[in-house]
C-alpha cells in the first residue's frame, strides 16, 4: 500500500477513468479541466500503512468564497468510509448541490465489481445505506426522506432486515411484470410516488436493470429539478453509462443520460479499484481525486 499527502483542486466535471498508468511508486494528483482534459501531477510516494489526501478548495462547486480544508485518509474500514461520505455530502449540500453521487465497493474496500455475488453485494449495500442514513439524517427529518430501492421485493426485504423499525419512507423504482424473465419490468410513475412533504431522495444501487436509471432521471425531472429537494444516488455504478458499456444502438435512452443527467451530477465520494498489471485505486472526495498505484 502506498502513502502520500497531496494537494488537489476541485473540478465540476465528473470523473471517469478507463485505465490507470503502469504501476510505479507514485501518486498522480488529478486536476480535470472544464473541457474534460485530465492533468496529472506526479508526486513521490513511500510505502506505509495508509493512503492520505490533502484537499484544499474554495468550495465544492468552485463558486463559493468559503474555503474548505480537508485532510482525508483512505478509509481503513467501512465505518470510517461512511463518516467521510457523510462529511462530503454535508459539504456538497451546504454548497447547494442538488444531484449527488456516492460510489464505493461493497465486497471489501479492495474489491472490484463482480468480486462478490450480486445479491450479497446488494444486501451489503443496503446495510451500509441504513448506517449512512442514521448518521447523516436527523431523526426529525426521517419521515421526509424517501429511499428508493430497485424494485418492490427489495422494499419488503429491507423492511424485514436492514431498515426494520426505521422511520424512513421506503419505495421502489420498478416492479416485476409477467415478462420479467425476458428482461422486462413495469416502470413506476414517479409523480404518483412522491409526496409534498418529501425533502430528500436516496436511490439505492440502480444498476441491475437498465430501466432503473431511466426512472431515476424521471424522478429528478418531476420531483427534484427546480425545487429545494435533493437526490443522492448510492452505488449506482454510473461509470457503466459514462464509459459506453451500454451501446447507444441498443440502449439509446440510457446512453443519452451521459449527456443529460450525469453532467449535472456532483460526485462527492468515490472509490474505484483496478486490478491486474496496471492496478491501483482511484479515491475521490468532493470531485478532487488521486490515483494510487
Amino acid at each position: 500500500m502506498l502513502s502520500a499527502t497531496t494537494t488537489a483542486f476541485v473540478s465540476k466535471v465528473p470523473i471517469a477513468f478507463a485505465s490507470l498508468p503502469p504501476p510505479n511508486p507514485y501518486v498522480s494528483t488529478c486536476g480535470i479541466n472544464n473541457d474534460g482534459k485530465i492533468d496529472l501531477q506526479r508526486v513521490t510516494a513511500s510505502k506505509t500503512n495508509g493512503l492520505r489526501l490533502r484537499l484544499i478548495t474554495n468550495s465544492v462547486s468552485g463558486v463559493s468564497s468559503a474555503s474548505v480544508d480537508v485532510d482525508v485518509p483512505f478509509p481503513s474500514d467501512y465505518f470510517e468510509l461512511l463518516q467521510q461520505a457523510r462529511k462530503a455530502t454535508e459539504l456538497a449540500l451546504k454548497d447547494n448541490r442538488q444531484l449527488l453521487e456516492i460510489e464505493f465497493p461493497t465486497a471489501g474496500l479492495e474489491s472490484v465489481p463482480g468480486d462478490g455475488e450480486g445479491g450479497i453485494e446488494m444486501t451489503g449495500s443496503m446495510q451500509l445505506i441504513r448506517e449512512f442514513c442514521d448518521s447523516f439524517i436527523n431523526p426529525e427529518k426521517a419521515t421526509r426522506t424517501r429511499i428508493f430501492f430497485p424494485e418492490a421485493s427489495e422494499v419488503q426485504f429491507a423492511r424485514q432486515s436492514a431498515f426494520e423499525g426505521a422511520s424512513f419512507k421506503l419505495d421502489y423504482l420498478t416492479k416485476p411484470s409477467f415478462f420479467e424473465d425476458f428482461g422486462f419490468s413495469e416502470k413506476v410513475k414517479m409523480a404518483d410516488r412522491v409526496k409534498p412533504e418529501d425533502e430528500l431522495f436516496l436511490v439505492a444501487y440502480p444498476y441491475f436493470n437498465v430501466n432503473e436509471m431511466l426512472v431515476v432521471e424521471e424522478l429528478y425531472k418531476e420531483a427534484v429539478e427546480n425545487t429545494a429537494r435533493k437526490l443522492i444516488i448510492f452505488n449506482g455504478e454510473l461509470d457503466r453509462i459514462r464509459s459506453g458499456y451500454y451501446p447507444s444502438f441498443f440502449y439509446p435512452k440510457l446512453a443519452k443520460l451521459s449527456k443529460t443527467l450525469l453532467p449535472m451530477m456532483e460526485t462527492v465520494y468515490y472509490i474505484h479499484n483496478f486490478k491486474g498489471r496496471n492496478g491501483g485505486i482511484l479515491f475521490s472526495f468532493l470531485n478532487s481525486a488521486s490515483l494510487f498505484n
